[in-house]
This record gives C-alpha cells, structure tokens and sequence, in this order.
C-alpha cells in the first residue's frame, strides 16, 4: 500500500441540470398529460369519427418525425458524455458537433411537420374541418411549439459549447439542455401511436 487516497470519481448530481428547468418539465408534461386524457375521452365519446379520421393520417410524416427525435435525443446525449470526459483546456469541438446534429434534427422536424401541415391544407383540412382534427392540430402544433423552444435552447447552448463553455466539471448547461429535450421526445414517442397508429376502444 501507498498511503494514498483512492481516486474517486464525483458522483453525478440528479436530477441533472438546473432544478428549475425540473419543475418545467413536470408542469408541461402534466399538462400534455390532460390534453391525452381529453383526447382518449373524446376519442370514445366519437368514436366513429375519430377511427375514420385517423386513417387520414399518413405514419410515414409520423415515422420520419419519430426517427428525427430519436437522432437528435441520442446526439444531446452524446454531447453530454463528450463534455463530461472533456478537460477544461482541451478543444470542445466534439461536445459542439453532437449539439449541432440534434439541432439540425430539432429544425428538421419543424420542416416535416410544417409540410404535413401544408399537405393538409391543400386537401382542404384544418382546424375547424372536425373535432379529431381540432385535436390533431392542437396537440401538435403545441408539441411543435416545444420542439421550437428546444431548438431555440440547443442553438444557444451549441454557441456556448464552441467558446469551450462545457467540459469537466461544468456541465449543468448542457445536461439542462438535455433534459429539456428528451422531455420532447418523450412526449412525441406517446403522441405519435396515440394520434396516428392506436384504435383506442369504443
């Protein structure tokens, strides 16, 4: 034996990031929360209108969102693991890179979803044609305005992670930023099925 103290690694703090951004999280999947709840009771409540109106929804606008979430959700998080391993003094271009590629998926989507928007509007569909599709505008375009917010958020925590701002040691920018956009994934991975794929009972 040396005598020398074991080197230990700093246990991570939990939840990660900013307490604050916590409390956020919590209230708006709370509130999408309700909104799916009202959905399944209206679903049941028009039952043939919502099970026929479903089946004007095309999966693969929804399938190419999904795969467009997911991307950017595994590069976060591949951008906090790259900053956690990052010494202070070395380059940040790999924490910044990953911070790009779901920056670019979080555009990407908005761009998907505004097309299918547009598909649905030169079909003559919008949000007064009935009520699943009251619903179906609703639900995204507040889910849409998230994916907005989360752009806005990675946009500036990528400048940060250019000037060297994340690395060993500071990382709650990037982990809060994080946290913040797997919340949208999440509730895009419930809303998907729910609008597009499930026939809930009548």
């Amino acid at each position: 034996m040396t005598g020398e103290p074991p080197v230990t690694t700093p246990k991570a703090a939990y939840p990660p990031g900013d307490l604050a951004m916590w409390f956020f999280i919590f209230a708006e999947l709370t509130a999408f929360f309700a909104l799916f709840v009202t959905y399944a009771v209206s679903y049941r409540g028009h039952y043939e209108l919502f099970a026929t109106m479903q089946q004007t929804l095309d999966p693969e606008w929804g399938a190419v969102n999904t795969v467009l979430l997911l991307v950017g959700s595994w590069a976060v998080a591949r951008g906090v693991v790259a900053a956690e391993s990052l010494p202070q003094q070395k380059a940040a271009r790999p924490v910044g890179a990953w911070l790009l590629v779901a920056t670019l998926c979080g555009v990407g989507f908005l761009v998907s979803k505004g097309m299918e928007y547009a598909a649905k509007y030169r079909a003559g569909i919008d949000l007064d044609t009935n009520l699943f599709y009251t619903f179906y505008y609703s639900l995204t375009a507040f889910h849409a305005m998230h994916v907005l917010l989360g752009v806005v958020i990675l946009t500036i925590v990528t400048a940060k992670a250019a000037r060297g701002a994340y690395h060993m040691g500071a990382t709650v920018g990037i982990e809060t930023a994080a946290s913040y956009w797997h919340m949208v994934d999440l509730v895009w991975l419930i809303l998907f099925p729910l609008l597009y794929l499930i026939r809930l009972p009548a």
